[in-house]
């Protein structure tokens, strides 16, 4: 399975950005599909995550009430809709999908991986 993340960009404080995960192939409709980040220096970290049939939906506390992950199972599409973006959520974002079908928050069961699309939130 290959994916790829795009959608990052350069963007104030305040902004919105939409990302976008595709996957090669429909292996991906039946699995939960998760968005992690990282900056620098650090580990990468959970963001959200949508389970196989788009039912279920998690996120980090820090991005509650901004972020929106959903899913297009028939194009194999999952998007991360981020809203009053802060500095803060300056990162390199990665989607991946899970080896289940329900959510994970932990990496340990994401096997697969894109390449990360850099998002910049200015002040």
């Amino acid at each position: 399975v290959q994916l790829q993340a795009s959608g990052g960009g350069l963007v104030q404080a305040g902004g919105s950005l939409r990302l976008s995960c595709t996957a090669s192939r429909r292996t991906s409709s039946n699995n939960a599909v998760g968005w992690f980040r990282q900056t620098p220096g650090k580990e990468r970290k959970f963001v959200a995550a949508i389970n196989w049939n788009g039912g279920s939906t998690d996120y980090t506390d820090s991005v509650k009430g901004r972020f929106s992950i959903s899913r297009d199972r028939a194009r194999n599409m999952v998007y991360l809709q981020m809203n009053s973006l802060k500095p803060e959520d300056t990162a390199v974002y990665y989607c991946a999908i899970s080896r289940l079908s329900q959510l994970s928050m932990s990496l340990q069961n994401y096997p697969y991986w894109g390449q990360g699309t850099q998002v910049t939130v200015s002040s």
